[in-house]
């Protein structure tokens, strides 16, 4: 008894307890296929059946089938799985991976499960469970594939277990034992004469039916043609070029893949209500004259067509619209979609016209990749792929592309057939530019640590600033992400303390961080060259330095110290980009400080100290005000100590305390400690301590309540010397647990800076300030940390300018949710 299972399938086995399923997939798959819920509980709590841990052995089990899904890898997820909502998880979990989920039912009578369960001790729960169990599979059943799974087997008895054997088929896209040698040929798009002259430049020999109509054509050498699609529509003889590629189809001289067009023509041939547009009437028209038989071949060759092919051992992939490497040789309904209709932005263009992603230009497999679908002037690589829809049909060329020789062959249009409405041609993007298309309007921006959603007003705002204040967009590579203050510390005068901080990430799991000193500067990206050259700017993406004499001295020294240290050679890099302090904080904050605090201060100044005079004549005259009195008595004395926080951070020379190495040249380094970080800015400080300043750390273990204290201690040593505070982040630097990432630093600033923020009287109102609610900024912190992220990483592959500055626009078009300032 076959059971077909389709390659890279995720299989999910449904049975009750005592169905057998174990011993099943140990009989029929290899250990490392099968993924058992008992394990799995096993594995995080010691107790294989420790029912209270199913909740975390299922988060780890889909953890751990994701990422052998994404390699490709056939799953067996072993478990009753009896419940609609946890198939709909790994059906989810399939269509997420673009793979096929394919579900086993072992449903044995309920006695044989009843005594299989007997005979295990651990097994004690009676025979009301398995019945509950085969109660939900009876209710299944019937819908299953409704549920999402491609294929159902069910084995209703003993007998029919043991005769079971699977059989992995391959997916129908994979042609890989075809080696070719092959001709890619592009859109046809009804252009039968063309398609003939192309045939005849390629060497081929054409082949004739009786009434002199080309029915198939074969190469001397045994090549074959490959179609990309879009074979019909807008042309004068969509019948003529459909014979003649269909004859080849089924001589096995030629493959094809589905075009949008050619799925467009199988639904209205079956009947089925479209938009006849783009061509389709005159296909429609053209058909209409054939005979009723060849109509009926054209809707089942149409509606047979595959999205895609991957040749040659998957070094040739073949797909309308192209098709990037996450979903070469998938199977699910993005793959299909991409591979015909491409991404699009969601806008269109002058033309009205969709405004397509240039998917190419990040593509980086290693299969090459043809395709169609948007009509080029000519046929040009484009990292390994190539666009061979050169526009015949808008009287442009009709195209092929030998393979593996990577010779194109192109023969001109008879003439325009079909008026286009975007004009062939037009500029060639250059990868080191940056678009106003962008960044304008709602984007969903992809990070790998989750999709991050930017408004339209959100783009808006941040197009302001960037156009008015912002440094040159080719060097603005990364902006970094607000950073959250702990949850308000309950107990004594103390709005943060680093209690809360340490058991923040202690019940994430995260046992060891490190707390760095807080320098009261400004936070500053350093872009260093080794020519001495840079960039210095804020975390809004303005210029740091309103002196261009002043930043090309600090730059140049920063440079040589790099140089000093022996960097240059060891990162393999001409270029470092630093995550930094700079001081003093009146290096950027000048005007701040003038226009806002000192102008509070002065005020302060002025009037309290008066009013204190007032008050205490007026008592010594017998006036009642010893309340108003001492009110102010308190507040002209917070109003001196707010004086005195401030200025402790307005002098000094200017300095740069680095505290992460963010990238180089083709390299990132948010997977290395952050002591790692913090040593190679030692020898920074080592080799310019005028230029560099050093940042203290202190190792933390967050489970052990000496180390919280030591930590503490220092924290309270810190503030109390006039320091802002200190920030605490995993010492590993990028943490992850399960779907959550832990926050990349938790600053905890001291009470004479919060009263800096908050204004003199501030401790006054700690009862108000504690209510204070963080859950807006974590959320926002964490989506500008994934598209920092993202962005290094993108920088360091060498992907497209405007796909690194999509993730730095991002960050800053987040900046303008109503957040307050203060947190």
């Amino acid at each position: 008894m076959d059971l077909a299972i389709p390659d890279m399938a995720l299989v999910v086995l449904i049975g009750a307890s005592g169905s057998g399923k174990s011993t099943f997939a140990r009989r029929h798959f290899a250990p490392t296929q099968v993924l058992s819920s008992d394990f799995f509980r096993g594995l995080v709590a010691d107790d294989e059946n420790d029912q209270s841990a199913s909740a975390d052995a299922f988060e780890t089990l889909h953890f751990v089938a994701g990422k052998r899904l994404r390699a490709g890898r056939i799953t067996v997820v072993d478990a009753t799985n009896v419940q609609r909502e946890v198939r709909a998880r790994l059906v989810r979990l399939a269509r997420e991976h673009h793979v096929l989920p394919v579900a086993v039912v072992l449903d044995p009578p309920e006695s044989v499960c009843v005594a299989r369960n007997a005979e295990r001790p651990d097994r004690d729960f009676g025979a009301h469970v398995v019945r509950r169990h085969r109660q939900l599979l009876r209710k299944s059943l019937p819908h299953l594939a409704k549920e999402g799974f491609k294929r159902v087997h069910v084995l209703r008895n003993e007998s029919e277990v043991e005769a079971a054997r699977f059989v992995v088929e391959p997916l129908r896209t994979d042609l890989r034992h075809e080696s070719g040698p092959f001709d890619a040929i592009g859109d046809v798009h009804g252009c039968r004469a063309e398609l003939e002259d192309l045939l005849g430049e390629l060497g081929y020999a054409l082949e004739r039916d009786g009434e002199g109509r080309a029915v198939g054509a074969r190469h001397p050498e045994g090549r074959r043609a490959v179609f990309v699609g879009d074979l019909v529509d807008r042309g004068p003889d969509t019948p003529g070029v459909l014979r003649l590629a269909m004859g080849m189809v089924a001589a096995g001289t030629a493959l094809a893949v589905c075009g949008n067009h050619e799925q467009k023509l199988a639904r209205a041939l079956a009947g089925r209500k479209v938009t006849v547009a783009h061509g389709l009437a005159e296909s429609l028209a053209q058909l209409e004259k054939e005979p009723e038989a060849f109509r009926v071949e054209v809707a089942a060759f149409c509606d047979g067509l595959l999205a895609h092919y991957v040749l040659d051992g998957g070094k040739l992939v073949v797909a309308h619209a192209g098709l990037p490497e996450r979903y070469h040789g998938r199977a699910s309904g993005a793959v299909r979609s991409f591979a015909l209709y491409g991404d699009t932005t969601g806008e269109t263009d002058e033309y009205g016209l969709p405004v397509r992603y240039p998917w190419a230009t990040e593509y980086r497999g290693a299969a090459m990749v043809l395709y169609g679908h948007t009509p080029t002037p000519e046929a040009e690589w484009v990292n390994n792929t190539m666009c061979l829809d050169t526009g015949v049909v808008f009287g442009g060329k009709l195209t092929a592309l030998r393979y593996p020789e990577r010779a194109v062959v192109s023969v001109p249009a008879h003439e325009t057939w079909y008026e286009p409405k975007r004009p062939l041609g037009g500029a060639v993007r250059e990868p080191d530019s940056v678009e106003l298309t962008d960044v304008v309007g709602k984007r969903i921006v992809e990070t790998g640590y989750g999709d991050v959603t930017v408004r339209a007003e959100q783009a808006a705002a941040a197009l302001e600033v960037m156009s008015r204040f912002a440094v040159d967009p080719r060097a603005l590579w990364y902006l970094p992400p607000t950073m959250t203050p702990p949850p308000a510390h309950r107990g004594g005068e103390l709005l943060e303390h680093p209690a809360e901080a340490f058991a923040d990430y202690r019940e994430l799991g995260v046992r060891e961080v490190v707390c760095e000193e807080k320098h009261m500067g400004s936070r500053g990206v350093v872009l260093l060259r080794r020519d001495g050259s840079g960039v210095a700017h804020t975390r809004t993406g303005r210029a740091f330095f309103a002196d261009a004499a002043e930043a090309s001295a600090v730059l140049a020294r920063a440079a040589e110290a790099v140089t000093a240290a022996g960097l240059w050679a060891e990162l393999g890099a001409d270029w470092v980009l630093l995550d930094t302090e700079i001081m003093p904080w009146t290096a950027k904050a000048l005007d701040l400080v003038k226009d806002q605090y000192a102008a509070v201060g002065a005020a302060a100044g002025a009037v309290l100290p008066a009013a204190v005079e007032s008050l205490a004549a007026a008592a010594e005259r017998g006036i009642d005000v010893a309340d108003l009195l001492a009110r102010t008595r308190r507040r002209a004395g917070n109003a001196t100590a707010y004086r005195a926080a401030y200025r402790h951070h307005c002098a000094g020379p200017v300095r740069i305390a680095p505290f992460q190495l963010l990238a180089t040249e083709g390299a990132t380094y948010h997977d290395r400690p952050h002591l790692w970080h913090l040593e190679l800015a030692d020898r920074l400080v080592a080799a310019d301590p005028e230029t560099f300043a050093t940042t203290r750390r202190l190792l933390v273990d967050t489970s052990d309540a000496d180390s919280v204290a030591t930590g503490t201690l220092w924290w309270t040593e810190l503030t109390a010397a006039g320091g802002e505070g200190m920030v605490v982040k995993p010492a590993a630097n990028l943490v992850t647990r399960g779907r959550r990432t832990a926050q990349a630093g938790i600053k905890v600033r001291g009470p004479e800076y919060l009263r800096i923020i908050y204004g003199p009287d501030y401790p006054d109102h700690l009862d108000r300030l504690r209510e204070r609610n963080l859950g807006h900024k974590r959320s926002l912190a964490q989506r500008e940390y994934a598209l920092g992220l993202a962005g290094l990483e993108r920088l360091a592959k060498g992907e497209p300018l405007w796909r690194v500055h999509e993730c730095a626009f991002a960050v800053l078009a987040l900046e303008s949710e109503p957040v307050d300032p203060r947190l």
